[in-house]
């Protein structure tokens, strides 16, 4: 993807938490090349490396934690988005192939979307075009039994992010404001990071009132 600052973008304070994948590092040198300042972080400083040579501010913390994540929050100051990238896989063999341990290893994407979420909370509703975004899977419209713990994960991460969502309008309701901040999901088949970074970027093409509590098809 060829960077050319964006005038939407410009600026812009993007946390990508759990960012130390193939599709993190697509995320981050997009909006990089769009000229917004990416906060990267990781539990490895070593695997943080390549974000920081893409020009990412890189953190080790762990994105599954409420307090490692409320004190990036209290030391970040302003945040326009927030996207939390810890993900994973895990399934196969029909229901009696749904153990505890492999059910245990893929609740950290959803432990990390609760987190971020409540970490950032005030620091994106104070935004003027505040975005929370998750990824997700078709899995969740069509789940099957081989997949069912990794099914059921990620329509709770959904459920908390369309919480969220709700959470957003109430308060800007109460204020008697315009909505500025908006809760997002990326469904995906088999993730491609490029098109997950393109739509990303895409998030400020979109008043906040069009995009909140909103789920979209990355294929």
């Amino acid at each position: 993807m060829a960077e050319q600052t964006d005038s939407r973008l410009s600026g812009r304070r993007v946390v990508l938490a759990g960012a130390t994948s193939t599709a993190g590092l697509a995320v981050a040198r997009a909006l990089h090349g769009a000229g917004a300042h990416v906060i990267a972080t990781g539990r490895s400083a070593d695997r943080l490396q390549e974000l920081a040579d893409a020009g990412a501010e890189v953190v080790v913390a762990d994105a599954t934690s409420l307090a490692e994540m409320t004190a990036l929050a209290s030391r970040s100051g302003a945040v326009d988005a927030v996207i939390p990238l810890v993900g994973g896989w895990r399934g196969g063999g029909g229901l009696a192939g749904q153990p505890d341990e492999d059910f245990a290893a893929l609740l950290p994407a959803l432990e990390s979307v609760r987190a971020t979420s409540r970490a950032f909370d005030a620091a994106l509703r104070a935004s003027e075009a505040g975005r929370f975004a998750i990824v997700s899977s078709t899995a969740v419209a069509r789940p099957l039994a081989g997949g069912a713990n990794y099914a059921a994960v990620k329509a709770a991460s959904e459920a908390w992010a369309r919480a969220v969502a709700q959470g957003y309008a109430k308060t800007a309701r109460e204020a008697g404001e315009p909505l500025r901040t908006a809760s997002v999901v990326f469904r995906a088949k088999a993730l491609d990071p490029e098109a997950l970074a393109t739509r990303i970027l895409s998030l400020w093409d979109a008043d906040a009132t069009d995009l909140n509590d909103r789920v979209f098809d990355l294929e």
